[in-house]
């Protein structure tokens, strides 16, 4: 019996992550021109953003219970323990129906020990509490420790984000034609961040990209402490040259050294389309910071 630590492909965890621990990523479903795509299986962020700028159909949904039983079932027949580390459900249904996919489990597998945390964040933002709970568990950590790390992780983490187009968000049913049409001709772009209910939520309108680059990166300033002591997060919507640049903004200003960098995969840039930039990182310093 071994404790595995899980999560999903809306997390945007780096490659080199997911291959230092082995770890097991859920991918999410993506819909092109009505063919189904699993979000870094058979579709990869380069090519996907790629799709969206041609105009194909894209659309996106949660993964389904059945989904999670397939993927949780050889651990329920190893008796492994399993720690899953969830997408928001305030962007999505993952949480409710990785919870379906326990309930139908522990029917047959009744000692099977499932812990799903809904993380209340999204893309790197998770990925980040994933390394966290892995680097814990690599140097020792009991699993209830690491649990609770998880959760303080969770509600202790900023997300912000900056999009450069606003036609994926009206797509996607949140902002309004009107809002889009006007913000369009303005040059607005909007800082995003996850709130407290997990959800993604419009919280500054910039004019201009660089603008809005300027203002992401003192938001980090303004909410973070002893940067140069964390990891920082850091992603894009196929605009390496753009992250690279905040990069080095965030390392001039506020000494920042240890980065998990990655795309923004399909599940949050399908709602946000190509040139998106994101940052993330604790607005406290971790109480579990010995392990890292």
């Amino acid at each position: 019996m071994a404790l595995k630590i899980i999560t999903d492909s809306a997390s945007d965890t780096p490659r080199w992550v997911i291959d230092e621990f082995n770890l097991h990523v859920i991918p999410t479903p993506v819909v092109i021109d009505e063919k189904d795509y699993f979000d870094g299986t058979n579709l990869m962020p380069e090519e996907f953003y790629n799709i969206l700028r041609s105009g194909k159909d894209v659309k996106t949904y949660h993964i389904n219970s059945q989904m999670f039983f397939d993927n949780f079932l050889p651990y329920a027949e190893r008796g492994d323990e399993v720690i899953y580390i969830c997408f928001s459900t305030g962007i999505a249904g993952t949480y409710n129906a990785a919870n379906l996919a326990k309930a139908e489990l522990l029917e047959l597998y009744t000692e099977f020990d499932l812990t799903i945390i809904d993380s209340k964040c999204a893309s790197i933002g998770f990925g980040l509490v994933t390394y966290y709970a892995l680097l814990m568990q690599k140097k020792g950590a009991a699993k209830q420790e690491i649990i609770d790390a998880i959760h303080w992780h969770c509600e202790h983490m900023e997300q912000v984000f900056t999009v450069n187009t606003l036609e994926y968000l009206f797509k996607g049913g949140r902002l309004s034609r009107t809002s889009a049409i006007a913000g369009g001709l303005l040059d607005i772009k909007p800082i995003i961040e996850v709130n407290d209910a997990g959800a993604l939520e419009a919280i500054e309108k910039i004019r201009g990209r660089q603008k809005a680059l300027k203002r992401l990166i003192n938001i980090v300033g303004e909410r973070g402490v002893e940067l140069q002591n964390q990891w920082i997060g850091i992603v894009h919507g196929d605009d390496l040259p753009t992250m690279l640049m905040v990069k080095q903004q965030l390392i001039a200003l506020y000494g920042c050294k240890g980065f998990l960098e990655n795309y923004v995969g399909c599940a949050i840039g399908a709602h946000t389309g190509p040139g998106i930039i994101g940052i993330i990182f604790l607005n406290e310093m971790s109480p579990y910071q010995k392990y890292f």
